[in-house]
């Protein structure tokens, strides 16, 4: 059996995004594929140093609260790293591991070191650059210095893993990186883990932002400019006028909310929708369940997360043919994808959806199928066989030396 060693900035229940989630999904099943899952994260004053949780080993790094200020963030991270470190030599000291697998540039430094001193190879997954955020943006600091580390961890790293051909190709192409030494392996979706309301509750919820013959538009995530919601806000008083009595929801936070509030505004909007704000998965599981239509207009999208969650909760999803959008959502069957950054093509193939119940049904339908092909057990089981692969190698070339 393996034994490796996992390192995220999150995991639950501390949760800022979608890192934790996948995080605990693919270790926990990696532990149903024998492999020896240690994971090594941070947590509040109440966390439990050490823990078992879904059969992964959980050690957790005390760590204050995360700054705002991303010139801070920065700082707080390479302390982190260090603090990591720290906990993971004494864990090297407890445990042989095989191989090292970090999360993104926030745990780089922490999984280099660590990898060096078990003398084991490194695995390390790019689940989206400070590049693709920024549209190539990166020559100020801290995205200059977010953009150097993650050029430099993929240059690095053993094997590095990608969520979409997508983002091989930039991972490829950005930092410099043979394509051979990126594996694709996709997100999972469990569709057991979006439990909503029951079905008074969801009633209860609906009618708080529209009523019975109204249509509710969801536009779910962080509020962020790659993620394109002033794109759909865009498009709304055209969707409006199209479907008269549509309604729009805004669930999440993000830097650009007070931006994308004001545009609403000035475009008229507020009357005919919400700003929710962030919300926990209970609320969010059950968004899904009262909307009739979910867009997800991102500029930059790695993978696609949420076009999955809304087609396991039977809510018809178009999204920009973009990025690792277009691996995710397939043209004419289980969503339908539109022009990206072009509001009036979002307009456009929303009021299909809209207007026609029986496409919308036909969607739903079709969703439900094609989010089988993105299971846990299947990102698992690739996952074990890439470590085994590169395991093997790094055997290979100690018996060579």
């Amino acid at each position: 059996m393996s034994r490796v060693l996992v390192l995220s900035w999150e995991y639950p229940p501390l949760i800022e995004g979608g890192l934790a989630r996948h995080v605990r999904k693919l270790s926990e099943g990696l532990v149903e594929q024998g492999v020896d899952v240690h994971v090594l994260t941070r947590g509040g004053e109440e966390s439990p140093a050490e823990e078992v949780a879904g059969g992964v080993r959980i050690h957790r790094v005390i760590e204050p609260k995360r700054p705002t200020d991303l010139g801070e963030f920065v700082a707080w991270v390479e302390r982190m790293n260090a603090d990591m470190l720290a906990a993971g030599v004494e864990l090297g000291d407890r445990f042989d591991f095989d191989l090292v697998h970090g999360h993104d540039w926030l745990v780089a430094m922490a999984c280099d070191h660590l990898a060096r001193r078990f003398d084991c190879p490194l695995v390390i997954t790019i689940h989206a650059t400070e590049h693709g955020r920024h549209q190539g943006w990166v020559d100020k600091h801290p995205q200059s210095y977010i953009h150097g580390v993650e050029r430099w961890i993929t240059n690095r790293a053993d094997r590095v893993i990608a969520c979409s051909y997508y983002m091989r190709e930039q991972i490829a192409d950005i930092f410099g990186v043979e394509e051979g030494r990126v594996s694709v392996i996709p997100n999972g979706i469990d569709p057991a883990d979006l439990q909503p309301h029951d079905e008074e509750g969801l009633r209860e919820l609906r009618a708080r932002f529209a009523q019975p013959h109204e249509k509710l538009v969801l536009l779910v995530g962080r509020l962020v400019y790659e993620k394109g919601f002033q794109l759909a806000l865009e498009a709304m008083p055209e969707v409006i006028t199209g479907a008269p009595g549509t309604r729009f929801l805004v669930a999440g936070s993000g830097t650009h909310e007070e931006e994308l509030k004001r545009q609403a505004q000035d475009l008229g909007l507020m009357e005919h929708g919400t700003f929710l704000g962030w919300i926990g998965d209970d609320v969010l599981h059950s968004l899904y369940r009262i909307a009739d239509l979910c867009v997800v207009p991102s500029i930059y999208e790695p993978f696609g997360l949420v076009a999955l969650e809304a087609m396991a909760s039977s809510c018809p999803c178009i999204v920009a043919d973009t990025g690792g959008l277009r691996e995710v959502v397939p043209d004419e069957g289980a969503g339908l994808r539109f022009r990206p950054r072009d509001p009036d093509a979002l307009a456009e193939v929303a009021l299909r959806v809209l207007r026609d119940e029986e496409l919308g049904k036909r969607m739903i339908a079709e969703g439900l199928e094609h989010i089988r092909s993105f299971d846990w057990a299947d990102v698992a089981a690739d996952t074990a066989a890439l470590y085994e692969e590169v395991i093997a190698v790094a055997d290979e070339k100690r018996l060579s030396l």
